[in-house]
């Protein structure tokens, strides 16, 4: 698969230097109706698929390892199910069993005398849990920072719980992140109750070193000096081979590129919502929010509760459509994931977060006990149905292709749940 980045700069070609004189700069300009087609993208496809099960299982280990024994019966497992986002009709200890490599089933008895499965961790996968909140303690200013930054886009500087609880994932906030980093910072956040009576985090203090935009930054290394100082800043725009992009759409493109770049950091209310400047800022928005999260993608109901906070006008979600040289929607694992195209070369993250790693080495995790499992490594022992690996040290880690094929056939492919919105003292 070839693909190619166009970087539009304003004055750079003759064209659109026409384009600036026949184009009405004012935002009285209406929306351009202009209809791009979606075309898949195997590379970026790929990244979605190859994360499927993988946060589920994280925020398992995470439960697991909170514990004061490390060890956790499945009905306590179960009072957390709506935040892994598995479908209804599959059995939580039917997941959990499916990677050996990272769950170790044995049992207990409950008062009735039945026999109860509880779940525990394997030596790696404490290992790697450990090694994370490593990496979140030396990057916990840069995780401040981000979440500075998300909550200095929203109005009020306030976002409910419930919308931050979707998007710490991306985000690469701990999963007890509401105790172990916020109350750590008191001159920062507070948690209030919002007229809805739900709780949110409120940022204290605006930081003007914070509010610059990602493609603000971009800009002094990519763009002449004179169009960062005219604010028609451009962004980055990269198709998959066989787009086959109009003429008609390219032009219009090109214009829309000249448009001025309204900060998502600055107060867009005085622009009119039918116009393709407004629709500018709210590329924008998007483009610094995908920005902020540690993978540069996030699913698309993860910021459809957005558009209060935002201050976003209705359909909002339409730029993703309008936009595919910018943004892509991955339409695998039975939902919508938006993905910022220059953040990728293919499947690669050109620029990844400690966080990043850690998730990628316990993905890999996840895939081996998967194969191991499929190839018949872990035998269940008679009368208890419990899984032990009889020798699991001289699996080597190293497998063929067709064992990769495998494994991504053996995932599932699962719906979304909306995560329990946790409860905090005020």
């Amino acid at each position: 698969m070839v693909r190619f980045f166009l970087f539009v700069k304003v004055g750079g070609f003759g064209f659109l230097r026409g384009c600036q004189h026949r184009f009405n700069y004012q935002h009285k300009r209406g929306l351009v109706n202009v209809k791009l087609k979606w075309v898949k993208d195997r590379g970026l496809d790929a990244v979605v698929t190859a994360e499927r099960d993988l946060k589920a299982a994280c925020i398992l280990v995470s439960i697991i390892s909170s514990s004061p024994q490390c060890c956790l019966p499945i009905y306590h497992l179960s009072c957390h199910r709506g935040q892994l986002s598995l479908p209804c009709d599959l059995k939580l200890s039917t997941f959990i069993r499916k990677f050996p490599s990272v769950f170790v089933e044995s049992h207990t008895f409950w008062s009735g005398g039945a026999r109860v499965p509880c779940f525990s961790l394997t030596p790696e996968a404490l290992q790697l849990y450990h090694e994370e909140l490593n990496v979140l303690q030396q990057n916990q200013m840069d995780l401040i920072n981000r979440l500075q930054k998300l909550l200095m886009l929203t109005q009020g500087w306030t976002l409910p719980l419930q919308t931050l609880d979707q998007l710490k994932w991306d985000l690469g906030l701990p999963y007890d992140y509401q105790h172990s980093v916020i109350p750590h910072h008191p001159d920062l956040f507070s948690f209030i109750r919002l007229p809805d009576d739900r709780v949110g985090l409120k940022l204290l203090s605006w930081d003007e070193d914070l509010a610059v935009s990602q493609l603000q930054k971009n800009s002094a290394i990519q763009q002449k000096e004179e169009d960062a100082r005219s604010g028609c800043l451009a962004f980055p725009v990269g198709f998959t081979r066989g787009f086959g992009l109009k003429r008609k759409c390219m032009e219009w493109l090109k214009e829309w590129q000249t448009l001025p770049y309204t900060s998502p950091y600055s107060d867009a209310s005085h622009l009119d919502p039918r116009t393709d400047v407004s629709e500018k800022r709210i590329v924008g928005v998007f483009h610094e929010l995908l920005h902020l999260t540690i993978h540069k993608k996030t699913e698309r109901k993860n910021v459809s509760n957005l558009r209060k906070p935002l201050a976003l006008p209705q359909k909002f979600t339409k730029v993703f459509e309008r936009h595919p040289g910018i943004f892509y929607i991955s339409k695998k694992c039975a939902t919508q994931t938006v993905i910022l195209r220059e953040a990728y070369d293919h499947q690669q993250l050109l620029q990844k977060h400690p966080t990043v790693d850690l998730r990628e080495r316990f993905a890999r995790l996840l895939r081996k006990g998967l194969l191991d499992r499929s190839k018949g490594l872990y035998k269940k022992s008679k009368g208890d149905g419990v899984e032990v690996d009889p020798h699991v040290d001289d699996i080597c880690n190293n497998q063929s292709s067709s064992e990769e094929e495998l494994v991504n056939n053996l995932f599932y492919e699962y719906d979304s749940n909306k995560p329990d919105e946790p409860r905090i003292q005020l």
